[in-house]
C-alpha cells in the first residue's frame, strides 16, 4: 500500500522479504604478527645454523678453490702431466673438490664455534665489563640486559671468527697431507693421469666424510 507523510510519497510492499542464510563455515583469516626477532633471538638462530654469511661463504669457495689446484701444480712440475692434454680433467677434479671442501669448511666451523664460544666466554665477559666500565657515566648506567647482549654479542663474534680461520687451516693441511700420502705411497704404481685423480678425489672425499663425524 502507498502512504504519504507529510509531503512524501511511502510505498511498502506487502511481500514478505525472504532472509538468506549461508550456511557454510566461515572464513577464519589468521594474521601473523609481524613480531621482529630480538638481538639476542637472532644471534641463538644464527647460532644452532649451519647456514653462513655471504663473505664468510666466498671466503670458504676461494680458499677451497686455491688447495683444490695445488695438486695440479704438483702433478705439472713433478709427473709431467701437460695441461694441454690433462685441462678438462684438471678442471673438473679441482671443481668437484672444491665443492667437497667448502662443505668441509663449513661442518667444522659449525662445530667449532660453539667450543671455543663456551672457552672464550669468561675472558669476553671480563674484556665486556672492562669497556663498561670504563666508559662514561652514561654507558655505566647499562642494564643488565644490554650488557648480557654486548657479551653475547662479542663472544659470538670471537668464537665466529676463530672458527672459520681454524676451520680453514685445518682442513687444507689434512687435504695437502692426504694427497701426498696417496700420491707417493699408496697410488705410486698407477699412471700419473689415474694418480692425480685418485688422490685429489679421494683426499677431498675423506675431508669431507671427516667432518661431518666432528658434528
Amino acid at each position: 500500500y502507498q502512504r504519504r507523510v507529510r509531503g512524501t510519497k511511502l510505498s511498502v510492499s506487502s511481500k514478505p522479504r525472504k532472509l538468506r542464510i549461508d550456511s557454510s563455515e566461515p572464513r577464519t583469516t589468521i594474521r601473523m604478527s609481524s613480531q621482529k626477532l630480538t638481538a639476542e633471538e637472532e644471534v641463538l638462530l644464527n647460532d644452532f645454523s649451519k647456514s653462513v654469511p655471504r663473505s664468510t661463504s666466498i671466503l670458504f669457495h676461494l680458499n677451497a678453490l686455491f688447495v683444490s689446484a695445488t695438486p695440479i701444480w704438483l702433478f705439472w712440475r713433478i709427473q709431467q702431466l701437460e695441461l694441454d692434454t690433462y685441462g678438462i680433467m684438471f678442471a673438473i677434479v679441482t671443481l668437484v673438490s672444491t665443492f667437497l671442501m667448502s662443505l668441509a669448511y663449513k661442518n667444522v666451523k659449525y662445530s667449532l664455534k660453539h667450543k671455543i664460544a663456551q672457552k672464550r666466554h669468561a675472558g669476553v665477559t671480563a674484556e665486556v665489563m672492562q669497556q663498561v666500565a670504563d666508559a662514561s657515566s652514561d654507558m655505566k648506567k647499562t642494564v643488565k640486559k644490554e650488557k648480557d647482549d654486548r657479551v653475547l654479542f662479542k663472544k659470538t663474534e670471537v668464537a665466529d671468527l676463530e672458527a672459520t680461520h681454524f676451520s680453514i687451516f685445518y682442513n687444507n693441511a689434512l687435504f695437502l697431507f692426504l694427497v701426498i700420502i696417496l700420491s707417493f705411497y699408496v697410488l705410486k704404481n698407477f699412471s700419473s693421469g689415474a694418480n692425480y685423480l685418485g688422490s685429489s678425489v679421494t683426499s677431498a672425499c675423506i675431508v669431507a666424510f671427516l667432518s661431518t663425524g666432528s658434528n
